[in-house]
């Protein structure tokens, strides 16, 4: 009998707990150019992707491509650093994966991050937007397919995918901190290409602040697992359809590393205040 997708996670599960002992509460997702928690972590562990089974190899060139588990603000932590992409050619089974792997490890929380370009005239680049809603125009859906009650339910409500009150609680961190921030909805596309003006144009009329290419998959199965939710985007790019410049992805790369450091300090501070309240 072929093995269910149940098996390949808990294969995947049981490989990262012989190599580890943390037993994470909360999994983190960095994107692109974004790599920089790790080496804020405590007692770090690495574990490559081509070690875990099931795991794919992330081709982006500025994603490490490995699994640290640690503590992060005294949190027991796993951080991917670097994901996977549908437009890598991946099936969304493969780039949703690893969140159901945290689910199985027993990660109640998701933190998933990502560089994304701003669409609301209001924000500027390096900004960070914490994400309140999203929508999905990549045209497919992880949940698609043969249903395993064990995975959660077969049709989870969407009306809350980022969890209110770790939405809220982001924002009293930044405030705090002084880090300028908004608070919007982000749009996915499929990419690899940027979206023409006419297509900016739609995004807008649509609602969407920010648009990217990851993001929705992920928290859509964690949604599907139970977890709760926070999504952070830095703003690499402006994508004003009547001002449009031409824009490289090593650009969109330095951007998102030159705000990383105020990214960091964000979740560092809301592991600390969130662990406090005791809501992870």
């Amino acid at each position: 009998m072929p093995e269910t997708l149940w098996d390949r996670i808990n294969a995947a599960a049981n490989h990262i707990k012989s190599r580890s002992k943390v037993a994470p509460r909360v999994g983190i997702i960095l994107g692109t150019g974004l790599g920089g928690l790790g080496s804020r972590m405590n007692d770090a562990e690495g574990i490559p992707y081509a070690d875990i089974p099931g795991f794919v190899t992330s081709t982006v060139k500025s994603h490490s491509g490995q699994l640290l588990l640690g503590k992060l603000s005294g949190v027991e932590t796993l951080v991917m650093e670097g994901r996977f992409h549908f437009y890598e050619g991946y099936s969304l089974e493969q780039v949703t994966f690893p969140v159901r792997v945290m689910a199985a490890l027993g990660a109640k929380t998701l933190v998933v991050t990502n560089a994304c370009g701003a669409l609301n005239p209001l924000h500027n680049k390096g900004d960070l937007l914490i994400i309140d809603d999203h929508i999905n125009l990549m045209g497919v859906n992880p949940l698609v397919g043969a249903h395993d009650d064990r995975l959660g339910q077969r049709f989870p409500d969407m009306a809350e995918p980022y969890t209110r009150y770790l939405v809220e609680l982001a924002e009293t961190v930044a405030l705090e901190q002084g880090i300028r921030h908004h608070r919007g909805v982000y749009a996915a596309m499929t990419g690899p290409s940027l979206e023409t003006r006419a297509e900016y144009r739609m995004l807008r009329t649509l609602g969407a602040d920010a648009i990217g290419m990851s993001t929705v998959p992920e928290v859509s199965v964690a949604v599907q697992a139970g977890l709760k939710v926070l999504g952070l985007s830095i703003l690499t790019d402006l994508c004003l359809p009547d001002a449009l410049k031409p824009c490289k992805i090593e650009e969109i790369v330095a951007v998102a590393a030159a705000a990383g450091p105020k990214l960091e300090i964000l979740i560092l501070e809301f592991l600390k205040l969130a662990a406090d309240l005791d809501i992870l």
